[in-house]
């Protein structure tokens, strides 16, 4: 429904947004690390995830792309629902959450209120398995990066990617344009997303 909205911040209160978009105030559902990044009174843009339930229409914003494919990710995990998600990405940046569902690092997602031992290990295994998919993909498509196997670095950083919701097509060629071997693994996400995001114009 919306892609983005932009105004100005009328409202900041915990979890919740409000941006006021020609006198019309939108109601946006959001992070901690979001609502940290906006200033009452001032310009800014969130993206939005537009979410219906039983004739409810919630509207969820996120000041980065990249923070929004990673909750749309989250979301689809069977019994993770948008309050978690939110909480989850409160507790770590899209790329950390990409990199511990990679390593499978149960500690981050515990971390986030009501998600427990067996909701992490479920978002990590579900989360894996879409990964193993994206990464098959990409070696059918005979992509550089197919070479590279999780937990090599460029195995991980492309697996983080296909995390946080980029295509494979995205992902390779971002990937090729970067020094792989001289940076650390949360740069080279950090790079990656730094490309993409300015091909497409806007936050990553």
């Amino acid at each position: 429904m919306f892609y983005y909205i932009e105004g100005i911040v009328a409202v900041r209160e915990p979890g919740l947004a409000v941006i006021d978009c020609g006198g019309v105030g939108f109601a946006l559902h959001t992070t901690n690390i979001s609502l940290g990044a906006l200033k009452t009174g001032e310009t800014a843009r969130m993206y939005v995830h537009t979410y219906v339930r039983e004739g409810a229409v919630e509207l969820y914003g996120f000041i980065s792309r990249s923070e929004r494919s990673s909750f749309e990710q989250l979301i689809g995990v069977s019994g993770v629902g948008p309050k978690a998600a939110l909480a989850i990405l409160s507790s770590g940046t899209p790329e950390q959450i990409a990199l511990a569902i990679v390593g499978g690092d149960e500690k981050l997602l515990t971390m986030a209120p009501g998600v427990g031992k067996k909701l992490a290990q479920r978002i990590i295994l579900e989360l894996k398995d879409k990964i193993g998919k994206a990464m098959g993909d990409m070696a059918i498509a005979g992509a550089p990066v197919a070479a590279a196997p999780v937990g090599s670095k460029l195995g991980d950083a492309a697996a983080a990617l296909a995390v946080l919701g980029y295509s494979n097509s995205e992902i390779s060629v971002a990937l090729r344009e970067i020094d792989t071997e001289s940076l650390a693994l949360e740069d080279i996400i950090k790079q990656a997303l730094r490309q993409m995001s300015a091909k497409l114009g806007g936050n990553p």
